[in-house]
């Protein structure tokens, strides 16, 4: 249970008890991320639900909002350091780690949250609410097992080395099949084995690595991409 309040205390911005945290509880909740990520999708999609009684822009609008404000724009925040890292590193990898901890947002990252606001709006228009908007959040939030195994932590301190190692095996294996399970009812998530594979591709060409930024940089991106997936498996249906 105290990984779950963590878990969610962390992610989130719903209101949890306190609870006595060390190092190893703060790691080992990224087991659980996952849960939180349904927990998001069912409160986005009963925004959206009531939203569209209106009007189905007013749906899609929402959704998002409610996404935003239950995450308090978390990922957001480490995609717009990671654009602005990206966007004035010139290929410097050291340099774009510098700007990537660099608390004030430049245009780049601007840019970059904008764009990710207008393509989740269009997106969810088109997506609607169901069980797959449901599923985004969950499924895409097993990006950070897989990273964490995958790529190494490049900040000492920060949350890729304090999450690094606490990924096992069975996590994997676990969360796996959950998600094949989900895929029957939503058959376009299995596409997010391609997606968390290839922004790792992406990180480790990129940064070399991982770290806190990276990770929700992913986040936002998986996301992107299953809600590509569902539109597309829509419009084909």
């Amino acid at each position: 249970m105290k990984g779950l309040i963590v878990a969610f205390g962390f992610l989130t911005r719903l209101p949890m008890p306190r609870v006595e945290m060390g190092a190893g509880d703060f790691a080992a909740a990224i087991r659980l991320y996952p849960i939180v990520g349904l927990a998001i999708g069912l409160l986005v999609a009963v925004a959206g639900w009531l939203g569209a009684l209106v009007d189905p822009w007013m749906g899609a609008c929402a959704a998002l909002l409610t996404w935003i404000a239950i995450t308090g724009a978390l990922h957001l925040d480490g995609l717009a350091d990671l654009a602005d890292g990206l966007g004035a590193a010139h290929g410097d990898r050291t340099r774009l780690l510098v700007v990537m901890a660099d608390p004030h947002i430049g245009s780049f990252g601007v840019v970059a949250i904008v764009c990710q606001m207008l393509a989740k709006l269009v997106l969810l228009h088109a997506v609607g609410v169901g069980w797959g908007l449901v599923l985004v959040p969950f499924a895409a939030r097993m990006g950070p097992l897989a990273w964490a195994r995958l790529l190494p932590p490049l900040r000492p301190g920060g949350l890729g080395a304090a999450v690094a190692g606490a990924v096992r095996a069975r996590d994997l294996l676990g969360w796996g099949l959950l998600l094949a399970l989900a895929a029957v009812a939503v058959p376009a998530l299995i596409a997010l084995p391609l997606l968390v594979l290839g922004v790792a591709a992406w990180l480790r060409r990129t940064l070399g690595g991982v770290t806190g930024d990276a990770h929700g940089a992913g986040i936002e991106i998986v996301e992107t991409g299953l809600l590509v997936a569902l539109a597309v498996a829509g419009a084909l249906a």
